[in-house]
């Protein structure tokens, strides 16, 4: 039976299988899209939250992220709006097909992302975006969100290119996420030796909080999805600011403060809420993809742009968000809540 930590590691081989196929294609349908809305939801929109500002840097774009089934109940779209993008690994999720099928009543132009070709929601948009990242029969995705990542700043690569966006931009970016890919397995047993490092602290702690910002927005997150899944403890991913506008005040010593950084001009902000939070919570964390100052730093020591970083920095969590939960003795391989999806009719 295949385990989290399994598919993990397959993320270097998967991500690089998708860049060696990629080759930037005019879209005509794209040529004029410069407000997009994307409808997802759990890690898919995770998944869109740290994609978005690269997205919105690299195609030239607005982009709005909305959960399917909220929209679809009290949502509206604006006139403003070009396309429609839904994201859903499984294409099954019942919430994102409903909303697809009254936006195709508006005629709208819509797009899919999904891992299943063969799905509902495949069938009923007119561009469609092959996840292409094999079979994941763990619930706990994790080289699913890291493929639908880079599928959706490879979209924004295609639209820029479809807009006439420069040759060397378009590059640039592909360098630079070959940069990041190549670095995962590093990027991996560098996480395994920071989690020995602190696997008694992570084996009794309680409440787990991550801060990012920029495209690591979406990697807290990512974050607090995959520890409530797996570790089953009390925890939450802000953004920067957010976190500093009344978070702080629950701060006690049974927190641990991870804080995601990269090189940026919110880097020196980041760095003062962190040394302020170190009196008054149990451990302060840093994961960052510079070089580590100290022994609460996992640092990834890699030289890449910010709007890429957030498919290294996601890596460390995976790994411990099942390292820790495996030294809690949960054993991820246990179905629970089996009769969940049937009863309450989230997927299809």
């Amino acid at each position: 039976m295949a385990t989290m930590l399994d598919y993990i590691n397959e993320e270097e081989a998967i991500l690089k299988q998708i860049m060696m196929k990629y080759q930037p294609v005019a879209e005509p349908d794209l040529e004029q899209l410069t407000t997009l809305l994307i409808l997802a939801t759990g890690s898919s929109y995770n998944a869109c939250l740290a994609a978005k500002a690269t997205m919105e840097k690299i195609a030239n774009i607005s982009i709005t992220i909305e959960e399917p089934y909220n929209f679809n109940h009290y949502g509206t779209i604006p006139n403003s709006v070009d396309a429609v993008l839904a994201v859903s690994q499984s294409g099954k999720s019942a919430s994102t097909i409903d909303a697809m099928a009254h936006i195709k009543e508006k005629g709208k132009l819509t797009i899919a992302l999904t891992g299943n070709s063969e799905s509902p929601l495949s069938d009923m948009v007119d561009y469609l975006v092959d996840i292409d990242m094999g079979i994941e029969t763990v619930g706990f995705v994790t080289k699913g969100y890291s493929a639908t990542v880079l599928q959706l700043i490879l979209l924004s690569l295609t639209i820029g290119h479809s807009k006439g966006i420069v040759a060397e931009k378009i590059d640039f970016y592909q360098r630079e996420l070959d940069k990041v890919i190549d670095k995962i397995p590093e990027i991996i047993e560098q996480s395994n030796h920071f989690f020995e490092r602190y696997e008694e602290l992570f084996k009794v702690s309680s409440r787990y909080i991550a801060i990012g910002y920029g495209p690591n927005w979406g990697t807290a997150k990512e974050f607090e999805t995959k520890f409530t899944e797996t570790v089953r403890q009390p925890s939450q991913g802000f953004e920067l600011e957010a976190y500093m506008h009344g978070p702080y005040l629950e701060a006690n010593n049974e927190h641990i403060l991870f804080f995601i950084e990269t090189p940026s001009v919110n880097l020196a902000r980041s760095k003062k809420l962190r040394d302020y939070m170190k009196p008054y919570v149990g451990k302060v964390l840093t994961i960052t993809t510079e070089k580590s100052v100290d022994e609460g730093t996992l640092g990834l020591d890699i030289n890449c742009d910010e709007f890429v970083s957030q498919l290294a920095l996601v890596i460390p969590f995976q790994l411990l968000a099942y390292k820790i939960a495996t030294t809690k003795g949960i054993d991820l391989n246990q179905r629970i809540f089996d009769d969940f999806d049937r009863i309450l009719q989230s997927k299809i």
